[in-house]
C-alpha cells in the first residue's frame, strides 16, 4: 500500500504540496487527477525518492522507496517515456535494467511479448513512435513483476487498440491484488479504467472516492420513456418531482430516484420502456472540483465562429 502523510513541498517561495495525505490500496486501479500545477508529478517523484519533501513522508509498505533493497521487484514506475537511450535496442535497454536488479534475461523477453514489442525487440528505440515508447516504459515497469505500479500519463501516444490494452493490463494487475496508481488528463479514459479517484488542486487533496460513489453523489436525473408520458408526468409532479419533457417525448425526472419512479408507474399501471439514472460524467465532476485550482484558464469560452 502507498501512504502519503502530511506531504509538504516548497520550491523556494512556491508551495507545490500543502499537507497532502492519501492512501492507495491494493486490488483497485486508482486514478490521480488534477490540473496542471496541482502537484501530481511532484507527489509521484517524492513517492519514488526522486525529490525530498519539505515535511511529511511517503511510504510503500511502510518503507521509503530509497530503503527498498531491490526496488524493481517491488515497485514499477513510468514517469518519462524518453528514459530509454535512443541508440539502444528495446531488448538491451530492458536487459540493463534487469541486470541492475538481478532479473534474468528470460523475463526481458517475456515483458516485451506482454506489451506487444517482441517483433521490434532488437530495433533502436530512437526509431520508435511515442506509443511504442510508452509500451517500452510499461515493459520496464513490469520487469520485476512488482506488487506496486505507478504510471504517469500511460495512454499518451497510444492508439485505440493500445488504450484498450493498457486498460485491460491495469485491471488485470489490480485483480491480482497489486497496487496500481496512474495519473492522466484523459477523463473519458479514466472513467473507463479506474475504480477510485484522488483529485488534487494547488497541492491539496480535493476528493478521495470510488467512481461509483461519485456517480451516485452527482446523480442529475432519471431518463424515462413511456407511451403514457403525459399521465406519468402528472403523477410524478404530484409527488414533488421536477419533470421536463423532451422533444422526443422522453421525460427527465429530478427529485426522485429510479426505484420510486418505477413504483409510482407500476401503481398507476403505466408501462415503462426505459428508466435510466443519469449522473454527471467524471469529467464534469473533475472540472467542477478543480475550477478554482486550475493554473491556466481561458478568460472566456468561444462557442461561435466569427
Amino acid at each position: 500500500m502507498i501512504v502519503v502523510e502530511e506531504l509538504t513541498k516548497r520550491y523556494g517561495p512556491t508551495l507545490a504540496l500543502d499537507r497532502l495525505s492519501f492512501e492507495v490500496r491494493p486490488g483497485v486501479v486508482t486514478g490521480f487527477l488534477g490540473p496542471n500545477g496541482a502537484g501530481k508529478s511532484t507527489t509521484l517523484r517524492i513517492i519514488l525518492g526522486l525529490h525530498h519533501p519539505t515535511s511529511g513522508r511517503a511510504t510503500i509498505d511502510n518503507r521509503r522507496y530509497d530503503r527498498i533493497r531491490r526496488p524493481m521487484h517491488e515497485v514499477g514506475a513510468v514517469l518519462d517515456t524518453d528514459a530509454a537511450h535512443p541508440g539502444r535496442s528495446a531488448f538491451h535497454h530492458l536487459a540493463c535494467l534487469a541486470r541492475s536488479n538481478g532479473i534474468g534475461k528470460a523475463r526481458v523477453g517475456a515483458v516485451l511479448d506482454q506489451v506487444g514489442l517482441a517483433n521490434v525487440a532488437h530495433k533502436r528505440v530512437g526509431g520508435f513512435s511515442l506509443g511504442m515508447r510508452q509500451r517500452l516504459g510499461i515493459a520496464g515497469a513490469l520487469l520485476g513483476d512488482p506488487a506496486v505500479v505507478l504510471l504517469d500519463e500511460p495512454v499518451n501516444g497510444l492508439d485505440a487498440a493500445g488504450i484498450r490494452w493498457i486498460r485491460s493490463t491495469l485491471r488485470s494487475l489490480a485483480a491480482e491484488g497489486r497496487t496500481v496508481l496512474l495519473s492522466s488528463h484523459l477523463m473519458s479514459e479514466m472513467a473507463l479504467t479506474v475504480d477510485h479517484v484522488l483529485v488534487v488542486g494547488q497541492g491539496r487533496l480535493l476528493e478521495s472516492a470510488s467512481v461509483a460513489e461519485i456517480r451516485e453523489r452527482f446523480e442529475r436525473d432519471v431518463l424515462v420513456r413511456s407511451p403514457r408520458a403525459d399521465d406519468l408526468t402528472r403523477i410524478l409532479t404530484g409527488l414533488g418531482a421536477t419533470v421536463t419533457v423532451g422533444p422526443g417525448g422522453e421525460v427527465a425526472v429530478a427529485g426522485m430516484d429510479a426505484s420510486a419512479i418505477g413504483d409510482a408507474a407500476a401503481a398507476a399501471s403505466i408501462a415503462i420502456h426505459e428508466l435510466t439514472p443519469r449522473s454527471a460524467t467524471l469529467e464534469d465532476v473533475y472540472l467542477d472540483m478543480t475550477s478554482k485550482a486550475a493554473e491556466y484558464r481561458a478568460t472566456k469560452e468561444r462557442t461561435e465562429r466569427p
